[in-house]
Order: structure tokens, then C-alpha cells, then sequence
């Protein structure tokens, strides 16, 4: 019988699936069949002219999540959260707000809220004052309105700010006015478009870990539009992948990244390397795929004869200077190019011409030497528990 790194795969046992994904792994009301969803679409489109933008979405969000739609521009992402605000109709299908339907309701009589990606802040006034716009709104008392103002200022941590004006702000502060004053008539759930958009990559890290913090905070439910993988990644319980005006796959990050639905899910979260090949042997939940790249060995399961493909991640492709023991998931080559990321080297391996595989070294030491570079030759090679079969 043939011999994989993990064993023989006749003798394997079907693959252990860890509990992966979710900042907060015992929140998961999804997984209780009893649970109901605070926002529920159903059967949900949409279209402008002869374009599609939402193709009959179902899709449930749980009290005191916080969910990410994600995808490239135009794949019907923003379209949806529209709708849900109340400032876009569904054609079809029912959009539920704690079980009642909200087709009829305008945006203002909505208990939700929408932070915009260019804040929307009013110039001429200050920032305090924009905080209380909404609240002013909703005729709450004038006591009532200050005693929420500086409730909101000391939470997104503007203390003593009230009294400036939007221009006289940085970049992540007005983000932090916006938020507040999206928050501040208290949502039952607070919609996000790209809100992290305008902001430096540093800021961006920080303001990530904060918004999650305010919302475990706050105990409500948060939806986020975003086309950065990495932002949610790491603000989201659960995330749903669309493209196209339909949802590919809905699930923890840590699901959606390491068990992609498909080859679209798994080449749009984070990098992969794919190979194509034909399905010679699946069994245990485990196949093993002949390509002309070579034998790999992946867990699933694909029927005998057909067209699969391993995707295994960079970071779990290990480089070797000397052959590895001869097996599957065994590629040979030179390194095409690399780039240094500081905490990360990613090497471009050429290993046949034109066909090049990515392979991603922590850097564990500090050094200013290279210990490989361009020309060398190496050797990749990858466990089966460390790659999945995609069949489609």
C-alpha cells in the first residue's frame, strides 16, 4: 500500500476536525437548532435594469453577532446591507427583523443603523452635536441626549473632544464620531460599509481589535461590508462569501480558510497553491490525485477518475535545501523570486517551466543574511492533513 507523510493511507483514520474559526469559540447560536436569528433573508434579490445584483440570498444573523459579507466590488455585498437599511427594495424574497417582515418599513423607522464608508459627519457642527443628531431625532430629552453623548465619547475614547469640529480631527477620530453617532440611539443592529476603508494600514490593525472590543462591550449585533479578507478575518464570528449576487459559503473564518466551499472561496481567502489532477484513490477521508506535477495526497473525499484539485496554503508548504523523503507532496525546483515581509519570507518556486508554486518561511531569527535566494534549488513538500480536495 502506498505510504503518505501521515501514515498509510488505507490504515489512516478519517481526518480529526479541529475547532477552528471565531474570536469567541462558545458563541455560536447558529449550531443550536432552536436558536432564531435576529435578521433573516429569505429568498432575497435584487436587480438594476437587466443586472443582477442579488440572486435569491438565504442567510441568517444571529443577536450579538458580528457577521461579515465579503467579496470584490460589485458581487452584490453592499446591495444586500442596502436593502436591510431600508434604502434598497428587494424584488423578491422577505427580509425578517426579529421574525417580522420590514419590506414596508422606511429607513427611519428602522431599529437599524448604518455607519457609511465616508462617515457623513456634518462639517458645521461639532463633534458632540453629531453624536446627538439622531438622538435629538427620536425626541428623547435634552438631559437624557447630553447623559448619552458623553456616554458615547468616553466609549470610543474622544473624552473631552465633544466640542471640535469634524476638520479638526484625524482620520481614525472621525471614524470614532461616526461610530458613535451610529451607535448612540442604541440599534438593534449596526450596519458597517467598508468603515475601516479610508484609514492607514497600521490604524487600520488597531481600530479592528477596538470595534470588536465596543461591540462585545455593547452586546449587539454588528454586520460588516468589507472586500479586505484579512478585516474579516479578524473582526467577524462568522463570515459569508459572495460572488456574483449569490453566497458561496457561510462560516467561521478559521472553516472559511482552512475547508474553502470551492477553488473561487480558496483563491479569494488569503493565497493557495492548486493543483489540478485526476482522482486515483479516496478512501478514509483522505484521496490521493495524480497531476502532472506530481502524486499529492489531500484530505476529502472525490470520485475515482474525476477532476479534483489539492489546495494546500503557502504557510504550510515547508522549503528544504536537501530532498525530502521521497513520497507524495513532493515538488522539486528553483527559487523564481522572494520577498521579505519582515515577519514573513514568501519564495515564488518555479517547478516546471512557466508553473510556479508559493511557499511562505516564518522568519524565526534575526539575520540580515538570505539563506536562499534566487537560482537556489529546493525542494517543497507539504503534509496531507495540511491540504484539502476541492472538486469544484
Amino acid at each position: 500500500m502506498d505510504q503518505g507523510a501521515d501514515g498509510p493511507l488505507s490504515e489512516r483514520p478519517p481526518p480529526h476536525r479541529p475547532q477552528i474559526g471565531g474570536i469567541r469559540d462558545t458563541f455560536a447560536p447558529w449550531e443550536d437548532p432552536g436558536a432564531k436569528p435576529l435578521v433573516r433573508f429569505e429568498g432575497v434579490a435584487k436587480a438594476f435594469g437587466a443586472t443582477a445584483a442579488v440572486k435569491g440570498v438565504d442567510l441568517s444573523i444571529y443577536e450579538r453577532e458580528f457577521f461579515a459579507l465579503l467579496g470584490p466590488s460589485g458581487c452584490g455585498k453592499t446591495t444586500l446591507m442596502r436593502m436591510l437599511a431600508g434604502f434598497e427594495t428587494p424584488d423578491a424574497g422577505r427580509i425578517l427583523l426579529e421574525g417580522r417582515d420590514i419590506a414596508a418599513d422606511p429607513p427611519h423607522r428602522r431599529p437599524v443603523h448604518m455607519m457609511f464608508q465616508a462617515y457623513a459627519l456634518f462639517p458645521h457642527l461639532s463633534v458632540a452635536q453629531n453624536i446627538a443628531f439622531g438622538l435629538k431625532r427620536q425626541g428623547l430629552p435634552k438631559a437624557e441626549v447630553s447623559a448619552r453623548v458623553e456616554e458615547m465619547l468616553a466609549l470610543v475614547k474622544l473624552d473631552g473632544m465633544g466640542r471640535r469640529r469634524p476638520d479638526q480631527l484625524s482620520g481614525g477620530q472621525r471614524q470614532r464620531v461616526a461610530l458613535a453617532r451610529a451607535i448612540a440611539p442604541r440599534p438593534r443592529i449596526l450596519l458597517l460599509d467598508e468603515p475601516m476603508a479610508a484609514l492607514d494600514k497600521k490604524l487600520r490593525e488597531e481600530t479592528q481589535f477596538e470595534l470588536m472590543n465596543l461591540q462585545q462591550t455593547l452586546g449587539m449585533t454588528f454586520m460588516i461590508v468589507t472586500h479586505d479578507q484579512d478585516e474579516a478575518m479578524v473582526v467577524a464570528d462568522r463570515i459569508a462569501v459572495m460572488r456574483e449576487g449569490e453566497i458561496v459559503q457561510v462560516g467561521r473564518p478559521g472553516e472559511v480558510y482552512e475547508a474553502p466551499a470551492d477553488r473561487y472561496v480558496a483563491g479569494f481567502i488569503g493565497d493557495v497553491n492548486l493543483f489540478e489532477g485526476r482522482v486515483a484513490v479516496s478512501e478514509g477521508g483522505r484521496v490521493r490525485l495524480i497531476s502532472d506535477d506530481g502524486t499529492f495526497e489531500a484530505d476529502g473525499a472525490g470520485p475515482v477518475g474525476e477532476t479534483a484539485w489539492v489546495a494546500v496554503r503557502p504557510e504550510k508548504v515547508a522549503v528544504h535545501t536537501e530532498p525530502p523523503v521521497a513520497g507524495a507532496n513532493v515538488l522539486a525546483g528553483r527559487i523564481h523570486d522572494y520577498g521579505y515581509l519582515g515577519d514573513w519570507t514568501t519564495y515564488l518556486v518555479e517547478v516546471a517551466p512557466g508553473r510556479r508554486v508559493r511557499a511562505t518561511r516564518a522568519n524565526a531569527t534575526r539575520t540580515v543574511e538570505r539563506p536562499l535566494g534566487c537560482g537556489d534549488a529546493v525542494w517543497l513538500s507539504f503534509a496531507p492533513s495540511s491540504a484539502v480536495v476541492l472538486t469544484r
